[in-house]
């Protein structure tokens, strides 16, 4: 594709868009994806202690909400506390009550880390939890913030 001198081509792949400037891609995405709550998807968390992000699977709490897209989540870890704390749930895909929540490893849900994160940081969609399980994350965040 030829572009106009000094403008970059703009190469439309799908529902991404790719701008090629010489020989450096850049990609961004053209909308929102549709994030629901109580489901699980693979997002940039970021550290605690340290300035970053880290690519790891988290559970929204909400649907995207603003003019500029933010969405609570809450952590997901693989290494699982011992003895777990009363705010976490333990997810094991080997189960059939968390079989549906696409985890590579059994993972603690740790509801007292939560972090308002931009939708642009979700990457994609990993899975849900069942009906049982988004109770037990209802009543323990009752818990949790005293409501």
């Amino acid at each position: 594709m030829q572009a106009p001198r000094g403008r970059p081509a703009l190469v439309i792949n799908g529902p991404t868009n790719w701008a090629i400037h010489g020989r450096t891609f850049t990609r961004w995405r053209m909308e929102t994806p549709l994030i629901q709550p109580d489901e699980i998807y693979l997002a940039s968390f970021p550290f605690g202690d340290v300035a970053g992000m880290k690519l790891r699977p988290v559970l929204t709490l909400s649907g995207p909400i603003g003019p500029i897209p933010e969405v609570i989540v809450a952590y997901i870890s693989s290494v699982i506390p011992n003895p777990p704390l009363p705010s976490d749930i333990v997810l094991d895909r080997s189960t059939a009550e968390h079989s549906a929540t696409k985890l590579k490893a059994k993972s603690a849900l740790r509801l007292h880390k939560l972090a308002t994160i931009h939708a642009s940081a979700v990457v994609r969609r990993l899975g849900q939890l069942s009906a049982p399980t988004i109770s037990e994350v209802d009543q323990k965040l009752r818990m949790l913030l005293g409501l």
